[in-house]
């Protein structure tokens, strides 16, 4: 399988931000069923620290997540976590934000729905801000479900820190819930990049184009300078073609052209900028080489549907 060509690769991994925003350590008594309602534009991740779940998605997949398992779920779409062998009507299903949660930390709460009995299962659960930079777009082309157990062959590195993220939930020894935050991040990183490093999967368009390794030299030099004023001409000489053969490929990759690219990129890194990095406006406007801020404030709405200030989003709260 053709990987991606290293630069492009590492624009891409050095630009990704992954952030817990909302952690759950839950504790659930069998049979259950959990709810986790859709979230646009933000991940899931669960760890499974004991005993077993079925994890079902809108899709219609089942997967069954033993401990030591671990998932991210890229989209914001809804899912359900219940009981294995659970079908549907067979147990009453709770929506996640409807439970009781106590506080452990700063962005961590606990979920006790065992009440004194046998608990069927030990979670830890985190609701992520997924921001792939310039490269955005590749979120869309990630499968619904992302498996850990996928990559331990290829990244044994892995194991160790699951193994320390199941000690750490089963523990609870001092300061064990921020701990597990920052291991959770870690190891949705580590899905992220392995998914970049083994070729993107099947995903085509950009995924293509990180694949072609004279295209992906022009790629990733308008990636790592987007402010530039990008000719045509320039891009072409960076991928080694003329104009009109590196527009056609460009073009036929892509399925836009080259200045059009450059300025969805641009705005795709201003929102990240603006709204969860809290970027003045006109700051970003200069970054991008933008003029005035009345300008990228055009440019912005034309590809974004709204003006800049409202990619601004309140802060996540526990409840």
């Amino acid at each position: 399988m053709q990987t991606p060509a290293p630069d492009l690769m590492s624009e891409l991994l050095q630009g990704m931000r992954l952030r817990g925003i909302q952690h759950r350590r839950i504790r659930l008594a069998a049979p259950f069923c959990l709810d986790f309602p859709g979230d646009p534009g933000r991940a899931q991740f669960h760890f499974v620290a004991g005993g077993e779940v079925e994890l079902q998605t809108p899709d219609g997949a089942s997967h069954r997540l033993a401990p030591g398992a671990a998932v991210l779920l890229p989209h914001g779409r809804g899912h359900r976590l219940v009981s294995p062998g659970q079908h549907a009507g067979m147990v009453q299903c709770h929506d996640i934000r409807d439970l009781i949660a106590a506080p452990l930390c700063e962005d961590v709460a606990a979920i006790d729905s065992c009440d004194g009995a046998a608990c069927g299962a030990l979670l830890f659960s985190s609701c992520m801000e997924l921001e792939l930079g310039a490269m955005q777009g590749l979120v869309r082309l990630m499968p619904p479900a992302m498996l850990v157990t996928t990559l331990l062959d290829q990244q044994p590195e892995l194991l160790p820190i699951l193994t320390a993220m199941e000690a750490e939930a089963c523990g609870q020894r001092l300061g064990h819930a921020a701990i597990l935050a920052r291991l959770a991040d870690v190891v949705a990183a580590t899905i992220l990049r392995g998914w970049v490093e083994s070729g993107c999967g099947r995903a085509s368009g950009i995924a293509e184009a990180m694949r072609d390794p004279r295209l992906a030299r022009a790629l990733a030099a308008l990636h790592r300078d987007p402010g530039r004023a990008w000719t045509v001409a320039e891009l072409a000489a960076e991928m080694g073609s003329s104009r009109s053969i590196f527009a056609e490929r460009f073009q036929a990759v892509t399925g836009v052209s080259p200045l059009r690219y450059v300025t969805e990129l641009r705005m795709r890194l201003a929102q990240q900028w603006i709204g969860r990095e809290r970027m003045p406006i006109e700051l970003a406007a200069s970054r991008l080489g933008y003029a005035s801020q009345a300008a990228f404030s055009r440019a912005f709405k034309r590809v974004t549907g709204h003006p800049p200030g409202a990619s601004r989003r309140p802060e996540a709260r526990i409840g």
